[in-house]
């Protein structure tokens, strides 16, 4: 099964919450909007109920009243699509009719080291392993830092994960330092010239303002080990957990600027809008996303395809 496929499967719950008005996405945008306004209200309760956010909402259908020579389900596909571009001149660009881009078929980090962060129970170790046979099939060289200290046998999960992809992983001590992890593998990472170090970190201490310290702390030691290091803060989220992964993403976001977020777990929910509402409020692009457990459900996002496989448009079946 191809990777559309997937991703078109495992978006049916959140495809089956936005299709409460299937019976007039393929009608005239404009006789829609006109003549049938509680079609736009049963639009506007399934995208809010997707987790779209409300803000977001309100855009989309502004821009689907203002669409013209559209279908409903085209406009709103447009719609979509603009709301998942976080950066702002090229989602101007896609409203003046041009596709700033091809399909992304690869992400590229900026640098060497990429702190990877969450809280537990997101998937985060496994995303890393994911992450690593990711890397390796495109000819990078990774390593891993199992810096989550303070989880039970977190860091000998990452280490089965090294040792199953062949990829070197700095470890610690249960309940050791996390920083001093970090610090380790980002000189490591230094002084063997490897392409790429992700670092796993703590995903819940004590207290919320606890974590946001330590995840300060480890950003000032990779700093100090590797200097211009970590160029990359992702963030993996869960699906499942809607807004409140988004709240969880602001927190993370004040503590420590993220570049990206990974989004998993995205078929088993039907709350998949939280793409957008991510985008939407926190101006950070979605970097992969997730539909199933094997190594490559986690592929590189794409706001046309996602929307493409969303509602099931061109994509060839086996």
């Amino acid at each position: 099964m191809s990777w559309l496929e997937r991703l078109r499967d495992g978006l049916s719950k959140t495809r089956q919450q936005i299709n409460s008005t299937a019976g007039f996405l393929g009608q005239d945008v404009r006789d829609v909007v006109t003549n049938r306004l509680d079609t736009i209200e049963d639009l506007e309760y399934a995208l809010i109920a997707a987790d779209v956010g409300r803000a977001a909402t309100e855009d989309i259908l502004e821009d689907i009243r203002r669409a013209e020579g559209k279908n409903l389900q085209q406009a709103l596909m447009d719609a979509l699509t603009l709301q998942l571009e976080p950066d702002a001149r090229r989602a101007e660009f896609r409203k003046l009719g041009f596709a700033p881009d091809a399909r992304r078929t690869s992400v590229d980090p900026k640098g060497h080291v990429v702190m990877v962060i969450g809280v537990n129970g997101v998937g985060k170790t496994t995303t890393i392993a994911k992450l690593g046979q990711y890397y390796m099939n495109r000819g990078k060289s990774v390593m891993f830092a199992a810096g989550d200290t303070f989880r039970a046998a977190a860091g000998a999960q990452l280490g089965e994960w090294g040792e199953r992809l062949g990829i070197p992983v700095v470890q610690g001590t249960d309940g050791g330092d996390p920083a001093a992890v970090a610090f380790d593998g980002a000189s490591a990472r230094a002084a063997r010239g490897t392409d790429l170090l992700f670092i796993d970190t703590a995903g819940r201490l004590h207290n919320k303002h606890n974590l946001m310290e330590e995840l300060k702390k480890v950003r000032r030691v990779v700093e100090k080990a590797d200097p211009a290091e970590p160029s990359e803060t992702w963030l993996v989220l869960d699906a499942v957990t809607g807004q409140n992964g988004l709240q969880q993403a602001k927190k993370f976001h004040e503590a420590t600027p993220l570049t990206g977020v990974i989004v998993t777990k995205l078929d088993g929910t039907a709350k998949g809008g939280i793409l957008v509402a991510i985008v939407r409020e926190l101006g950070v692009p979605i970097k992969f996303i997730g539909v199933g457990e094997q190594a490559d459900d986690l592929q590189p996002f794409d706001s046309q395809e996602f929307v493409r496989a969303l509602f099931d448009v061109n994509i060839p079946r086996e």
